[in-house]
């Protein structure tokens, strides 16, 4: 590489970059069931170590061939999986899309790999990788089981755990009449996460005070890494 020095960003997260994601469904079952909608915020960092939005993008989804849609599931978040005034494009090119977006923006930020963030974080996880399995996409940026769950930062933070009651907490605007949509479920996601992170910075909480014998008591165990690639 011709510039070795770390960016902000990689600092912050010893290389990863957190993307914000959710996703809306058929069912529970991210083997069987249908991925209706999905929504990904990518993020900025700012000169002084501040997260925000940078940007958004969001697909309605085909069901793949032979998908399970519980009808309990679909009015729980009001899709109608097959009108054709959603858009909805094929699951692959989906996928694909957004894995060249997250791409190249984890590069601009000097990270290696990509790490979802999300409310309730192995919900969406499992249904974004068994989408990429399902489609055989081997380039992604993702990796496979590291993720940030908002649910729990929130409830260390905000003393809520509900996405809705967690951004009233941190004083996020949120709809009710508005939820259960990938796009508005992300971005309020993405505020708050940001919120989270950068009010731990503004409180003392990062960067970390030196400690003593560095050289032994920060040496970062790698073995989960060591067991993906690329």
């Amino acid at each position: 590489m011709a510039n070795t020095e770390q960016t902000l960003f990689a600092k912050r997260f010893r290389g990863f970059f957190p993307v914000v994601i959710d996703v809306e469904t058929g069912g529970f079952n991210k083997e069987t069931d249908a991925l209706l909608e999905i929504a990904v915020s990518v993020l900025k960092m700012d000169d002084e170590g501040l997260l925000s939005i940078d940007h958004t993008v969001h697909f309605h989804v085909e069901p793949f061939a032979d998908a399970n849609i519980e009808q309990a599931a679909i009015e729980f978040n009001g899709i109608d999986p097959f009108s054709a005034l959603r858009g909805a494009v094929p699951e692959e090119h989906a996928i694909k899309e957004i894995c060249k977006v997250v791409r190249k923006a984890q590069k601009a930020a000097g990270c290696q790999r990509s790490v979802v963030v999300a409310h309730n974080a192995a919900f969406d996880h499992g249904f974004l990788n068994a989408a990429i399995e399902r489609n055989n996409i081997k380039r992604t940026p993702f990796h496979p089981f590291v993720s940030f769950d908002t649910t729990s930062l929130a409830g260390l933070a905000l003393g809520q755990t509900v996405l809705a009651k967690a951004c009233r907490a941190a004083g996020i605007e949120f709809d009710n009449s508005q939820a259960h949509s990938a796009l508005y479920d992300t971005e309020r996601t993405a505020e708050l996460y940001c919120l989270i992170v950068n009010r731990w910075q503004q409180l003392g909480g990062w960067p970390l005070a030196a400690l003593e014998n560095t050289d032994t008591e920060l040496q970062v165990d790698d073995s989960d890494d060591a067991k993906t690639s690329e």
